[in-house]
């Protein structure tokens, strides 16, 4: 599995790895913009040559929380349907082969897997 081979406006890096910084600048179409909300235990490295040719704004936020507050709202009034966003939900039991890059039988297209860590209660009768 992989990024989908789809055109992005925007890209938000709110992970810690050191190597997604240059990936979102990568990843990210002509004029647009990246965001870097996470911070690697190491330094990253980003291309100035790649930001500049490709006309990329590039931006980072300190505590980024406060500045998601309108996507919260949006979400929760419902102007925003999330739904499409999910590809599938997995019990703790698939983590380690969705981390490994394999997609779940029957996921959507979406960008997002999701984690119910709820137990299964597997051999229930009557419920």
């Amino acid at each position: 599995a992989g990024v989908p081979d789809l055109p992005f406006d925007a890209v938000i890096d709110a992970s810690n790895a050191a190597g997604l910084p240059a990936k979102a600048v990568e990843l990210v179409e002509p004029a647009g913009r990246v965001v870097y909300v996470g911070l690697a235990g190491s330094p990253s490295l980003v291309d100035t040559r790649a930001l500049a040719l490709k006309d990329v704004t590039a931006v980072g936020i300190l505590s980024a929380s406060p500045g998601l507050d309108a996507t919260i709202a949006a979400y929760a009034t419902g102007a925003v349907d999330p739904r499409p966003l999910v590809a599938a939900t997995v019990g703790l039991d698939h983590v380690g082969a969705v981390l490994a890059g394999v997609r779940p039988a029957g996921a959507g297209s979406g960008p997002k897997i999701h984690v119910d860590p709820r137990p299964r209660q597997v051999g229930r009768v009557g419920t």
